[in-house]
């Protein structure tokens, strides 16, 4: 048999293992194979796929254009643990101080005689973060560089695909997979098509989370279409359900949209997982200030815990703005989580550093930053969502963060002031100091950009409510009908939680922001849109 006769047949044995269909016997028996695809809604095309077994035995290949990969398995020993990053050469899965690569995992306890399936995608990813939780990883990328796939149990995995099920089982049912009794994410052949399995890919937004200690990517996130959490609250934990049919019917109404608003933020614009009920960020319910029949749709990407910069790095912008189009609006809200500058700060402070501090303008308005590190001034920091809304023909818009429920000590209390600012501590913690708020109002001036002084709005309106602001910032009295509330140490009644909002703190927010268009001289091509 010449070379290449005995490609041909290792093509064929790889194809008809990736389609389900029976390989060659006596091919399979000679060279064992690992196969699969990997997707995410659609193929990660040319991606890196590389392996590493329960003996440190290393190997990669390379993902054709439809996302499948062929490695030859003969000497590799049960546990696999198997990675992907997407083509490009960005190899970063970990650090927050570049922008992170797209990267996914997936996990095979056995091998079989011929052709092992191992697939990589979103739900095979967090299959893999929540063995790597339970082995004490924070987070799946950290288990695959230390290489220990030993380690891995197929008990594990297979608590992990269980727990997965629960959320995705009914999905997958009304996306037309056949048999779920013997459906699995790793290892049932499947194609990157938008069909079956991958259609419940094209409806759910992958992304790692960040861990505050390390300031590293953590486990494995997952969000619909519309980023609502899936899963999300913890490293591990029951899933929220996918609604497959509601999905599908967004990422339509996303498409047709005739003005599609993004929302860049933090907390305090975040959609949240029902369990976290009735917390709400204004971004959240912001769509239903608009007109039903304006196609209008908001995609609201904002995260807890963000800043400007590693909201970026991390890719949370990316998956919201893979959607925009000309004459859409970008609001961008940070401001809140960019302060974590303190780096004496006990346990967090070189990680906040590292991983989500970026410095405000000086008194004069000019950008500070580390001598070769401009990434790390807050105008420029903002200035990157400008230029990529410009460049997709969109309108980015500034806000100012919303206020805390802060007066002028800096604790719980009135009358509510600006707060978002740093002064030197003792220690010089800080490496630079200055004003937030003004910085946002700098980058509007120095980018011609329209204005929404939302922390002004908040403050006036923390201040006119003073006898009842509990029933707009987070202020849970009732742990019968919101148990979570009853372990927390903040978001209580008599701790409340004096930046977040519940519902009627989101829509009063949300009616701000709407406020803020209309006032707007150069926004009025979206009034009509509003209620």
């Amino acid at each position: 048999m010449n070379l290449i006769t005995r490609r041909r047949l290792l093509l064929l044995s790889v194809s008809t293992a990736i389609l389900g269909l029976s390989a060659c016997a006596s091919l399979s028996q000679r060279a064992p194979m690992l196969t699969g695809v990997v997707a995410i809604g659609g193929p990660l095309a040319n991606a890196t796929v590389s392996v590493v077994d329960a003996k440190g035995l290393r190997a990669s290949v390379q993902a054709d254009a439809q996302g499948m990969y062929a490695l030859g398995a003969e000497g590799f020993t049960a546990p696999l643990l198997i990675s992907a990053i997407e083509a490009g050469g960005n190899t970063n899965c970990r650090y927050n101080a570049t922008l992170r690569a797209r990267c996914l995992a997936s996990v095979v306890t056995s091998l079989q005689a011929g052709n092992t399936v191992a697939n990589i995608n979103p739900l095979t990813d967090r299959i893999v973060s929540d063995v790597a939780v339970s082995l004490k990883y924070i987070g799946p990328q950290q288990l695959v560089d230390g290489g220990k796939a030993a380690g891995i149990t197929p008990e594990a995995v297979q608590a992990a695909k269980k727990t997965s099920m629960a959320g995705f089982g009914a999905a997958l049912k009304a996306a037309g997979v056949a048999d779920l009794e013997k459906f699995d994410a790793i290892s049932t052949p499947m194609q990157a098509n938008h069909q079956g399995v991958d259609a419940v890919l094209d409806v759910v937004n992958h992304n790692r989370n960040y861990d505050n200690p390390t300031s590293e990517s953590a486990y494995t996130v997952l969000t619909d279409i519309s980023f609502r959490p899936i899963i999300g609250l913890t490293g591990s934990g029951p899933y929220e359900p996918l609604d497959f049919a509601r999905a599908q019917q967004e990422l339509t109404a996303i498409k047709a949209a005739k003005v599609r608003v993004l929302v860049v933020g933090d907390s305090t614009a975040a959609t949240y997982e029902l369990e976290r009920a009735p917390r709400k960020g204004w971004g959240q319910v912001f769509e239903d200030h608009f007109k039903p029949e304006a196609g209008v749709k908001v995609l609201n990407a904002a995260r807890a815990g963000r800043s400007s910069k590693d909201f970026y790095m991390g890719g949370w912008y990316q998956q919201m703005a893979r959607f925009l189009k000309p004459g859409d609006l970008v609001l961008i809200n940070h401001g809140h989580n960019d302060q974590n500058c303190d780096l004496s700060k006990k346990e967090r402070g070189p990680a906040d550093v590292a991983g989500l501090c970026s410095y405000p303008n000086d008194m004069n308005g000019q950008p500070q930053f580390p001598a070769g590190k401009p990434e790390m001034s807050f105008q420029k920091s903002l200035e990157r969502y400008v230029e990529l809304a410009r460049a997709a023909g969109a309108t980015p818009v500034m806000l100012t963060p919303t206020t805390r429920v802060w007066n002028k000590d800096r604790k719980q209390g009135f009358p509510v002031v600006p707060q978002h600012f740093t002064s030197q501590n003792a220690s010089q913690g800080f490496a630079f100091i200055g004003d937030y708020s003004r910085t946002v109002k700098d980058t509007a001036v120095s980018k011609q950009l329209p204005l929404i002084d939302l922390e002004a709005k908040t403050i006036a309106f923390a201040n006119a409510h003073e006898k009842d602001w509990r029933d707009y910032w987070l202020a849970i009295a009732d742990f019968k009908q919101y148990p979570y509330y009853a372990t927390q140490s903040s978001g209580t009644f008599d701790k409340p939680d004096t930046t977040h909002f519940q519902h009627k703190g989101a829509d009063a927010v949300a009616a701000m922001v709407a406020e803020g268009i209309k006032e707007t001289p150069a926004l009025k091509a979206y009034v009509a849109l509003l209620k």
